[in-house]
């Protein structure tokens, strides 16, 4: 056993050595992790804490380390199976809500590329009359999807399932949301290295352009969307007008267009081709 803060100001030198930013502040939420707080006359598992320092000075990420990541209103665990949602992902729930005009309206929720279940599960807590389904191309992601939607309650109204984007699917859907890989597989290798060394690289990479899921994607929006229905797209930095137009190629309408808290616009949303 070692002092708590004797163990903080050593693993805040190991971080700061592996260019991790604030590595007092992650020292500190990684002990908060290891003893469930922090206090200032506590004492602290010299091995079991040094491994965790290790883990994030090989660049794990944090959310992997502690298994859990909060998104919208909601806490998910995470694996290494799925994407860690982010804050910029919130947008698409923020783009949702504010292109229906009543909440009650939205009965079926389509989510492609679900990882974690983060977009589903949070648009299920803003729409409570509806049901929604979340397809993964890896069962265990659909899987861990699953344990998120019973953890918070909403089992019942979700079911998620492994598949090829909206190939198995025939039903229609007032809102669908997708968070594609749009990363140019040549700009992966220069990611943090916690998303290039740990992320799944199938959740990033978007090919040669960034754009291949958006082309296996769009076309089959517009037989997915009810009359009235609306689709809300992630995009990656500068991508705003190459997926609108190929959009406007698959038949549908550009109704909105969301920023982020950074500005960078991440949120697209399209109305199928008889709805202007």
């Amino acid at each position: 056993m070692i002092r708590l803060e004797v163990a903080v100001a050593r693993a805040a030198e190991r971080l700061a050595q592996a260019g991790i930013e604030d590595p007092r502040r992650e020292a500190r939420l990684l002990a908060a992790h290891l003893l469930g707080h922090v206090g200032r006359d506590a004492w602290i598992d010299a091995h079991a804490f040094d491994a965790l320092v290790e883990r994030r000075a090989a660049r794990e990420p944090f959310a992997f380390i502690t298994g859990v990541q909060g998104f919208w209103t909601l806490d998910l665990s995470v694996s290494a199976e799925t994407l860690i949602p982010r804050a910029d992902s919130e947008t698409l729930i923020e783009a949702a809500v504010a292109c229906v005009a009543y909440r009650s309206q939205v009965r079926r929720i389509l989510d492609l590329g679900t990882g974690t279940g983060c977009l589903l599960l949070a648009a299920l807590a803003e729409f409570p009359r509806a049901w929604g389904l979340g397809i993964d191309i890896a069962a265990a992601a659909a899987a861990l999807a699953q344990r998120n939607a019973r953890a918070c309650g909403l089992a019942d109204r979700a079911s998620f399932v492994a598949g090829v984007w909206a190939e198995a699917v025939g039903s229609a859907f007032d809102l669908i949301l997708c968070n594609p890989p749009y990363i140019p597989a040549a700009d992966i290798g220069a990611l943090m290295p916690e998303v290039s060394m740990h992320e799944p690289r199938r959740a990033l990479d978007g090919g040669a352009d960034g754009l291949h899921a958006y082309r296996a994607i769009l076309p089959s929006l517009p037989r997915l969307l009810r009359p009235g229905g609306r689709a809300v797209l992630e995009l990656g930095k500068g991508q705003h007008a190459d997926v609108a137009a190929l959009a406007a190629g698959a038949g549908l309408v550009e109704v909105a267009c969301r920023a982020d808290l950074g500005g960078i616009a991440r949120a697209l949303v399209f109305a199928p081709p008889s709805v202007g």
